[in-house]
């Protein structure tokens, strides 16, 4: 039976739903689960709440805070990990804001996004050469953004097989369906581009396209304030982009230029339901949501440990790669993998999102090849940011660093170069525990 490790298993929420999935799954039940983690309380926490699940279930669960040994031996490493934690977080919102640059979640693109995965890329780089030593077969699941940068920099530095999860592929395409009244099970669709903004460029209903479905549905009001941006970005380049709003917003320069946009037009266009997350589409929106989930996690733990274990799997695509593997069944999943002749517009190299099969042979994406150009040319501005990004994080080059905060679209459109050269100054020596290689 497989070894499948979690590196970052302190991330509690991300790592009772993967258990959950694996626990439901036949061909994982009888699995050895290592939780790794370098902050041995929320370890201690990950392991009871595992351990809780497990006794009425079966596979046993190890715990260490020792990566090698955690690694050693295993056939699946999931990364679920967040360098330099909430504090870290908070810098890259905190500082960014002071120089006009209004980021809700900056996990992806941004400001928050650059320093994010230059924290991030060296740790990946690290476990990957682990892996070479230690568990030269095992296939990696990253989960940790900035997807897109994270997975390219551990492609060019490891060479390891390797693919990237999100659930955005999966949530919006069942809020597609909702919108058009049409059952789930009966949709298909294809949708490729980069992670947090791939398109989907068919929808399905058996043969049936029923895009024109979905262009009704973005005239209703209450669609509209559901997805303000994303409706937008549908009505003026065409179709519909993968990440909510509050996410699309952060990456073109149309949305948050400044506070007077964020506070007086764009949140308020979100409806009480959208707005759940503290306030999501306002700057911090997404910092705020995590420590409020922390906080309500602590205050439920004990309750969650002895609580009901989900009946059903989530539509998060680890479990099921795991299992496609496992057994040779075939599982569809939107995979974020290198651009290796996958979609001919975007930068050879680059990481991707396309449709996926797995079975036993591991991970083989689709070919997609032309995307509509005008998504393309979105694809392009964000792909410039994390070549920049993979550079800086490859060789220590600062310049770098500077260079792909000053591509990224949002903070272009609200800062000039000089104000930009400040800001990330002053990251850099804000964030210097988590950076050494730029020392």
């Amino acid at each position: 039976m497989p070894k499948i490790t979690f590196i970052g298993a302190g991330s509690l929420v991300f790592t009772r739903q993967l258990t959950s999935d694996v626990l439901l799954t036949p061909a994982l039940q009888e699995s050895t689960i290592s939780l790794m983690d370098v902050d041995a309380a929320r370890l201690e926490q990950a392991r009871a709440i595992v351990q809780s699940m497990i006794d009425k279930r079966g596979p046993k669960v190890e715990t260490t805070t020792d990566r090698r040994k955690a690694v050693a031996g295993a056939d699946y490493v999931v990364t679920t990990f967040q360098q330099g934690g909430l504090d870290a977080y908070k810098l890259d919102i905190e500082i960014p804001q002071k120089y006009g640059v209004e980021q809700c979640v900056g996990d992806t693109l941004g400001p928050g996004g650059v320093f994010r995965s230059l924290r991030t890329i060296p740790v990946l780089i690290d476990l990957g050469h682990e892996m070479d030593e230690l568990a030269p077969d095992a296939l990696l699941l990253n989960y940790v953004n900035p997807m897109a940068a994270n997975c390219w920099a551990f492609g060019d530095a490891t060479g390891r097989p390797h693919v990237g999860l999100c659930h955005s592929v999966q949530g919006t395409s069942e809020m597609l369906a909702r919108w058009i009244n049409v059952p789930y099970e009966e949709v298909n669709f294809v949708c490729a581009g980069i992670n947090h903004q791939a398109f989907f460029l068919e929808f399905r209903r058996g043969k049936d396209d029923v895009y024109p479905l979905l262009w009704d549905a973005i005239q209703r009001p209450e669609v509209v304030a559901e997805e303000p941006v994303r409706t937008d970005i549908m009505k003026y380049f065409g179709y519909f982009v993968t990440e909510s709003s509050g996410h699309a917003s952060e990456y073109m320069p149309y949305f948050r230029k400044t506070p007077k946009m964020v506070n007086d037009e764009l949140v308020p266009r979100f409806t009480d339901e959208c707005n759940h997350w503290f306030d999501f589409g306002r700057t911090g929106g997404y910092l705020r949501h995590c420590l409020h989930r922390l906080d309500k996690f602590q205050s439920e733990y004990d309750e969650i440990v002895a609580g009901n274990i989900p009946a059903t799997r989530s539509h998060e695509y680890g479990s099921w790669i795991m299992e496609a593997c496992e057994t040779n069944r075939p599982a569809k999943i939107a995979g974020n993998v290198p651009n290796l002749g996958l979609i001919d517009n975007l930068p050879a190299g680059c990481c991707v999102e396309v449709p996926c099969l797995v079975d036993a042979s591991g991970i083989q994406p689709t070919t997609i090849g032309n995307l509509p150009v005008q998504l393309a040319a979105l694809n392009r501005t964000n792909i410039n940011v994390q070549s920049l990004i993979v550079e800086a994080a490859l060789t220590g080059d600062t310049d770098a660093v500077y260079h792909a905060v000053m591509l990224d679209p949002l903070t272009a459109a609200v800062c000039t170069l000089p104000q930009i050269h400040d800001m990330v100054t002053e990251l850099l020596d804000a964030e210097e525990q988590w950076l050494p290689q730029f020392i």
